[in-house]
């Protein structure tokens, strides 16, 4: 005991190399549930290529889903940070819903949604997730633009953990950007929005004050979600990129 007592002693005060690790030294697992295939697979493609990159520099491990079958409480336990990568908020199992709503009511873990996150109503003859709408600010969607477009990330809070290091505008690459029956903004915390003047090429679909970047601050669990996510293009773009890392070390509580 003695000896065990006067190696901590020596740990703290002569050699602070060997003390207890920082926060964001000690590793954290992440799940990610993707959608493979179709329309948003290259993003999908490019975004688990980031992760495997990220992973040892953010000190993480992550396993990847391609649905929600083995989704439960237990099973999302092992995790610290939920990645919902491009995978829409419904085709869920009862369990993954159940699951889901205690792993970000309760706290248990964070959350980082991509674009598909949001695309809340009927669609594929499942009906809409009323939870999940009221979690991503009381929405719906209701249009998109179909061609793509380029779009001007106007930063609105820079002193959020997500927006660290962010230039306080930029451009992102052929995104379809979901507009909705109602504006989140009243419901959320807003970080960004989109600059609708800025569309190359100009669209007429527009919501007017256009959030983009958002955290429900109502919600026990760190959580934000980006609504954009559509072409594999935003990892050449070095803000998206900064803001993911970001938004993983908050979510993991780094």
């Amino acid at each position: 005991m003695k000896t065990a007592f006067s190696l901590l002693l020596l740990c703290a005060f002569i050699l602070p190399s060997c003390s207890t690790k920082t926060a964001q030294e000690e590793g954290f697992r992440i799940l990610v549930l993707t959608e493979r295939g179709g329309q948003h697979g290259g993003f999908t493609d490019a975004g688990l290529k980031w992760l495997e990159e990220k992973s040892g520099e953010l000190n993480f491990e992550f396993t990847e889903v391609n649905n929600t079958d083995s989704i439960n409480e237990a099973f999302l336990s092992r995790y610290q940070v939920f990645i919902q990568l491009d995978y829409p908020p419904y085709h869920w199992t009862d369990d993954a819903q159940r699951a889901f709503t205690r792993y970000i009511d309760e706290g248990l873990g964070g959350w980082i949604g991509f674009h598909h996150a949001s695309l809340l109503g009927e669609f594929d003859g499942y009906s809409m997730w009323q939870w999940f709408s009221e979690f991503m600010g009381d929405i719906r969607f209701k249009n998109y633009i179909a061609p793509l477009a380029d779009g001007t990330i106007r930063v609105e809070d820079e002193t959020h953990p997500v927006m660290k290091g962010v230039s306080e505008s930029f451009t992102v690459p052929d995104d379809e950007f979901y507009t909705f029956n109602n504006n989140p903004r009243p419901n959320v915390h807003v970080l960004a929005n989109v600059d609708e003047s800025s569309y190359k090429p100009d669209s007429d679909i527009k919501m007017g004050d256009h959030p983009v970047v958002w955290v429900n601050p109502r919600k026990k669990a760190p959580n934000v979600y980006f609504l954009i996510g559509h072409s594999s293009k935003l990892f050449d773009t070095e803000d998206f990129k900064t803001m993911f890392s970001n938004a993983i070390l908050w979510a993991a509580g780094k």
